[in-house]
């Protein structure tokens, strides 16, 4: 059973690289139809994906679809945000009504990866307005799942995400995750 369960946070992780990886191919080229007719200058998953809150805050007043997904993994801006760690990006689009359980196409949602990544302040702003914590991953592996891993196991995936996604924003530290991981894990109880 330990092997299996091992076998697929290691797998989420692998699926969750192809995932970001696609959603910097598509951030330069997804255009939500209702940003055509505005003039953010920005598409709302780049925003989300550089933490551009002045381009949330002006796609939240032209309408745009909070819960568009990015086209090739089906990243939602919350899900982005909660990858690469920007917490006003999160709380934003909250307020504004997006859909806070939407996963996607591994069945991973905003809980899940910013759980994953290690950032406690979104984790906790996704619980207070009620993220479900119950969901699973197309492998069967809920939020809490994801980080109650030893961290021995998951290390190499963490490196990856380190050496491909650091270039575009990603920062975390092996100190820093091995510290809030089980911090995580007790929040999600």
């Amino acid at each position: 059973m330990k092997k299996i369960k091992l076998n697929s946070i290691k797998l989420v992780g692998y699926v969750m690289i192809l995932t970001i990886a696609s959603i910097a191919v598509s951030c330069s080229n997804a255009q939500n139809k209702n940003e055509a007719s505005t003039d953010i200058k920005v598409d709302i998953h780049t925003a989300a994906l550089t933490g551009n809150l002045e381009a949330i805050k002006q796609h939240i007043a032209a309408g745009t679809d909070l819960n568009s997904k990015e086209p090739m993994a089906g990243s939602t801006p919350m899900i982005t945000a909660s990858v690469f760690g920007k917490p006003e990006v999160v709380k934003a689009l909250v307020e504004a009504g997006a859909d806070i359980n939407i996963q996607n196409n591994d069945g991973s949602s905003a809980l899940h990866t910013a759980a994953f990544f290690g950032y406690q302040d979104i984790v906790e702003v996704l619980i207070k307005n009620g993220a479900d914590q119950t969901l699973k991953n197309n492998f069967g592996a809920t939020a809490k799942e994801s980080v109650s891993t030893p961290y021995s196991d998951v290390r190499p995936v963490y490196d990856y995400f380190i050496n491909t996604l650091g270039p575009m924003g990603l920062e975390i530290s092996h100190d820093e995750l091995q510290t809030v991981r089980p911090i995580i894990a007790e929040m999600l109880q």
